[in-house]
């Protein structure tokens, strides 16, 4: 892909926005479809912050050009043309991100290339905005995700070993923690661009001869680019036994019921089911790849998520 044309100076009133430009930058080669929506993400969010002044509007204009630039080359991929496949691919993409440093917590493995994964997923949550709202769920990811990269990043920085996993899930001690601005999972949605959590408060430091930049902004490899044993040393982890959720019989009975009309948008979330449940199974994650093969089918035999 061509190279395109340097931006100038970021304006201090899109201070907001520098870690999802940097993430397009750094998907520039690695995925040019997640690097042209988070620039479209950045553009309409510096529109509504400032589109007057002259500096911000100087800005906003080496953005569009960017994103022309990129519109052009890119012109033969579904994923621009169509707005469905677009939205499919980045929150395919943002739920890779989240599901490998999800399993890297949960099996004690706290590193570097984890903790950015946590956060460009939580920023990749925020680019799904260009669409559309963002469903309960991934309001509820994205928190987590800022959560813990914060949280993780801050125990390493201080020589503490981070607790595996998500703690305080239960409501009344999920209260208390919010309070404290400690909350892994949210038991309200977070307000927009306003968590409590972002890592770009987080100062520069170094552990176990690591570098974490503000923010641990830089994006981390796609999953499938990082081997499973970053970070182990010592003895191979054993699987673990995991709970593998039930499969409700009443989605079985509703296949033979009458006639079911689907539309070109129903068959496109049921694809997007489909994608998340063999990317979860990736990563062995099989109560996941369970959970989202039974809303498609669910989808696919009633009409109705």
């Amino acid at each position: 892909m061509a190279a395109l044309a340097p931006l100038p100076p970021l304006p201090p009133q899109f201070k907001s926005l520098q870690h999802h430009l940097r993430t397009a930058q750094e998907h520039d080669k690695r995925d040019p479809v997640v690097a042209y929506y988070c620039r479209l993400y950045a553009m309409q969010t510096g529109m509504k912050i400032d589109s007057k002044t002259p500096e911000c509007r100087k800005f906003l204009s080496k953005l569009m050009d960017q994103l022309e630039a990129l519109k052009k080359q890119l012109g033969d991929n579904e994923a621009i043309t169509q707005e469905i496949v677009g939205c499919a691919h980045v929150e395919s993409y943002a739920l890779k991100m989240f599901l490998y440093a999800d399993n890297e917590d949960r099996a004690g493995r706290f590193h570097k290339n984890m903790i950015k994964s946590f956060y460009t997923a939580s920023l990749l949550i925020d680019v799904l905005t260009v669409f559309g709202e963002l469903t309960d769920e991934n309001m509820k990811h994205r928190k987590y995700a800022r959560w813990k990269a914060t949280y993780i990043h801050n125990c390493l920085k201080n020589g503490e070993t981070p607790q595996a996993g998500p703690v305080g899930m239960d409501e009344e001690s999920n209260e208390e923690d919010e309070e404290a601005g400690t909350s892994p999972l949210p038991t309200h949605p977070p307000q927009r661009s306003s968590s409590a959590y972002d890592p770009s408060n987080m100062p520069s430091s170094s552990y176990t001869g690591i570098h974490i930049p503000p923010g641990a902004h830089a994006p981390a490899n796609t999953p499938a680019e990082v081997p499973h044993s970053t970070g182990v040393t010592g003895s191979t982890i054993q699987p673990t036994t995991q709970n593998i959720p039930v499969v409700d019989p009443a989605l079985f009975s509703t296949m033979s019921i009458g006639d079911v009309r689907l539309t070109p948008e129903d068959f496109a979330r049921a694809q997007k089911y489909c994608k998340y449940a063999g990317s979860a199974l990736q990563y062995e994650d099989v109560s996941t790849a369970v959970q989202n093969l039974q809303k498609a089918l669910k989808l696919l035999t009633t009409g109705r998520e």
